[in-house]
């Protein structure tokens, strides 16, 4: 049976003055349901792309050159505008990293849950502005009936990123992709939308595809992280191993960059952060050989002559390095 969602060897390019620009190369993944997956890597990195990939919301500069996205057996890429629109929200649904710039900010909130319900549902509007509340409780608001009819200005940015999850939810999607979610919140607000997250998933049965920076998010969101670097997904296994013994060294970076790194919270020993030296690569001048290698203290001299193989050091892990061939 085909897992929810399989993404096969997709590559993204963005063709911008004369030049094709890489956001993905060749990413392969698979999301089954019920499971929450998480999309690590630095800013650049192509997770924002891959979600939009997936949901056929690209900008017009940027197209999907090579690869496959199929939810359920079906494939999405050159679906025709109509069917995408039948497949987002009711089967696929997204949640971005800024609520202020995903709400209408002249429309009340309530209206814009009620209208994804619209779009999929042959409802009354009285019976969607009921199904719109409905949603608006399921995401913790006390009073949902008044903040139906508030605007975004009047609501926090926790408030509205809660809006915006009832939006994303309201006609029961199988799929959610979160693209940085809390990274625009206070760390207090933060944990309370990753707590909401972590129930709505179980009591709804929800698959996540969760893309952050933050390794503490996905430490306590995921059953599976998958590193990504420079458009290519680099590691994969669960948070205990990725976190606690990563395989590749931009993985290792990222654990010794973070403040509050996996095996410093276990052993309750805090540390100053080590940044990764230099900086990614132009993704205009694809380099011959690994991405990361002008980065990596543990380079040798294949390294720089060709891209490295993926292997499988085992159940369920993933990496691409020399140093696992």
């Amino acid at each position: 049976m085909p897992g929810l969602l399989e993404v096969a060897d997709l590559a993204v390019a963005y063709d911008t003055g004369g030049a094709r620009v890489w956001a993905t190369r060749d990413v392969s993944l698979t999301v089954e349901s019920g499971e929450t997956v998480g999309l690590l890597g630095e800013s650049g990195c192509g997770k924002s792309t891959l979600l939009l990939a997936v949901l056929g919301l690209l900008p017009p500069a940027g197209r999907v050159v090579r690869g496959s996205v199929r939810l359920r057996g079906r494939e999405l890429v050159g679906l025709p505008p109509s069917e995408l629109r039948r497949v987002r929200g009711a089967e696929i649904a997204i949640v971005f990293q800024d609520p202020a710039l995903a709400l209408n900010p002249v429309r009340r909130v309530g209206a814009q849950v009620a209208e994804v319900i619209r779009a999929h549902r042959a409802l009354s509007g009285r019976r969607c502005r009921a199904d719109a509340v409905a949603a608006l409780g399921e995401v913790g608001f006390a009073e949902p009936d008044r903040i139906y009819d508030a605007f975004p200005h009047e609501l926090s940015g926790g408030q509205r990123q809660r809006v915006v999850l009832a939006q994303a939810l309201a006609c029961r999607p199988a799929l959610l992709l979160a693209d940085e979610p809390t990274a625009s919140l206070d760390s207090t607000t933060q944990a309370e939308i990753l707590a909401l997250l972590a129930s709505l998933q179980a009591r709804l049965g929800l698959a996540v595809l969760v893309a952050s920076h933050d390794l503490g998010a996905l430490a306590a969101l995921a059953g599976r992280v998958l590193v990504m670097y420079a458009g290519t997904l680099v590691e994969a296994g669960t948070p205990a191993e990725v976190f606690g013994a990563p395989l590749h060294p931009y993985t290792r970076g990222l654990s010794g960059a973070y403040p509050r790194a996996w095996a410093a919270v276990r052993e309750g020993a805090p540390r100053r952060p080590v940044p990764i030296p230099g900086a990614a690569p132009d993704h205009a001048q694809w380099p011959a050989g690994c991405a990361f290698e002008p980065r990596c203290a543990e380079r040798r001299p294949a390294c720089a002559e060709r891209p490295p193989g993926e292997t499988l050091p085992g159940p369920g892990r993933r990496v691409r390095c020399f140093l696992h061939e």
